[in-house]
């Protein structure tokens, strides 16, 4: 497994053949349609949700605006209340952290908090190569990394898998990994919640270190917030004697009445809930209460150069609740790993070629991965204008140029097929700057339209299999209006007498003679 998804396919070549998987596209379509239906009973209780969505997103706008400002906030914060602060640059400098301060406590296993980050950065593989086994305590992400899968969701990473499935990689793989489920465990949610309380307790009261990311961090007072549904998070948070948590440099808020906000509004968006059942926070370190030694490595790893890209920059708004991910029709036929990133949907489709440049096919690809339907951006608590930074990085890719990815300048090139398109943009260019030119070719197409296929070939072929082509006029617009002033026509001519049941004074009466037909 890993954790940065490197080697796979180009989205449309993974979406090719997960869209064949009937039983996967059956499990997204029941769980997906659930969860959309629950959130939207949860935000029709709020008579100010629109006023709460526009100041989430004011306050991350602020945020990004001054993260400079707020992040040595945060850290004289932070080391004020006895914590330790690191700063990473990029992926690997974060797994060079973090194996090095586990490796001081002389430990060889560590116990985690279901963490976006350290899925981006594939800190459980860097872990495992220097001998420490990462121990995944979230419900979902424990089902795929018994499964030796990738997370398919942002809030339910196994969405992918239904419950005879879990139920079976439960049997198959928790003895290797610890307490064996029962000999008799059935597929009820209750049951396979059993199995995997008793294999992670084992775990709770032996683990020294723990490792999390954040939802929030407050830079007026130095404090962290995770929120969970399950209690697993708490446990990992409160028993070690050690805490790691990595988290990206852009989710720091300015103040606890900022977090107000975003408390309100995130639960609501990816659980449906009023309030989020666990709500984690810590400042530092406090003695004879949770762990003694507190590390936080601050992640970068590309977000300072999304920072610098105006369109784009919106999607470091982003809180994970995956709305987004619920209301994609592509995302809902397709499912996660189509998206080869750990950040799939609509906000992956923005948010990875960002953080990892768009030099290689699969990041190439993604802007692409959408409808443009806007669905995403309707239910996103921040106000992400997602298509918009679609098609802003989708003119990134045809493009081509250069980017700087993590510190690294990179050459993106056109991704493969976009070499007809960025011809056929550069002839319409230069046909629109030659008026003449311009002129002589609407006259032959409108003399051959009998001629014009109904259908397009080569790689025009499936655009066309679901929608007909234009039809050429038997003129062009210039051509009528050249021939209408010459006949003394004037720019407005004279009203035709109306139909009957119309008079021609306003345009309205009559409307009962038609039934009402519109």
């Amino acid at each position: 497994m890993s954790g940065t998804f490197l080697g796979l396919p180009p989205f449309p070549e993974a979406a090719r053949a997960s869209t064949r998987d009937t039983q996967l596209r059956a499990n997204l379509r029941h769980a997906t349609h659930t969860i959309r239906d629950k959130r939207a009973t949860a935000i029709g209780e709020l008579a100010d949700w629109p006023q709460l969505r526009a100041a989430g997103a004011a306050v991350k706008d602020e945020v990004l605006h001054h993260l400079d400002r707020y992040l040595l906030q945060l850290e004289e914060r932070v080391t004020a209340a006895g914590g330790v602060v690191h700063w990473a640059v990029d992926a690997a400098d974060a797994n060079r952290i973090v194996t090095d301060l586990v490796r001081a406590t002389g430990e060889s296993e560590v116990v985690k908090v279901k963490s976006m980050a350290t899925q981006e950065i594939g800190l459980n593989e860097a872990l495992a190569e220097a001998g420490i086994r990462a121990y995944e305590t979230d419900l979902a992400e424990l089902i795929v990394q018994l499964g030796h899968d990738r997370p398919s969701h942002i809030l339910v990473p196994a969405i992918h898998r239904n419950r005879s499935e879990i139920r079976d990689i439960f049997r198959r793989e928790m003895a290797g990994w610890g307490r064996p489920a029962p000999d008799d465990l059935g597929d009820r949610p209750a049951e396979l919640a059993e199995a995997a309380r008793l294999h992670l307790r084992e775990k709770f009261l032996r683990a020294k270190v723990g490792v999390s990311g954040a939802n929030f961090m407050v830079a007026e007072t130095g404090t962290l917030v995770v929120v969970e549904s399950e209690g697993n998070g708490r446990m990992c948070l409160t028993l070690p004697e050690t805490l790691i948590s990595v988290v990206g440099i852009e989710k720091v808020v300015p103040t606890v009445r900022d977090l107000e906000i975003l408390l309100q509004t995130l639960p609501r968006s990816s659980t449906a809930e009023r309030m989020n059942p666990y709500t984690s926070m810590w400042t530092g370190t406090t003695d004879g209460d949770g762990p003694s030694t507190f590390h936080l490595v601050l992640l970068d790893n590309g977000r300072t150069d999304t920072l610098a890209d105006t369109v784009g920059r919106q999607a470091l708004r982003c809180i994970r609740c995956s709305a987004c991910l619920n209301v994609c029709p592509v995302y809902e036929r397709a499912g996660g790993h189509a998206y080869g990133s750990v950040y799939p949907g609509p906000i992956g489709a923005i948010l990875t070629p960002q953080l990892r440049g768009t030099a290689s096919p699969l990041e190439a690809s993604l802007p692409y991965a959408s409808s443009l339907c806007g669905a995403c951006y309707e239910v996103c608590p921040v106000a992400i204008d997602i298509p918009e930074v679609l098609v802003h990085l989708r003119e990134r890719v045809v493009e081509g140029g250069s980017t700087v990815v993590a510190g690294t300048r990179t050459t993106i090139r056109p991704a493969r097929g976009h070499a007809a398109e960025r011809a056929a943009m550069r002839a319409a260019s230069w046909a629109f700057r030659h008026p003449g030119a311009l002129r002589q070719g609407q006259r032959l197409a409108a003399r051959t339209r009998r001629l014009h296929p109904r259908t397009l070939p080569g790689p025009g072929k499936a655009w066309t299999g679901s929608r007909d082509l234009p039809a050429v006029p038997p003129q062009s617009f210039r051509d009528w209006w050249q021939q209408r002033e010459k006949g003394g026509g004037t720019p407005h001519e004279p009203r035709q007498a109306p139909p009957p049941g119309r008079t021609a004074s306003d345009g309205t009466a009559g409307e009962e003679t038609r039934g009402g037909a519109r």
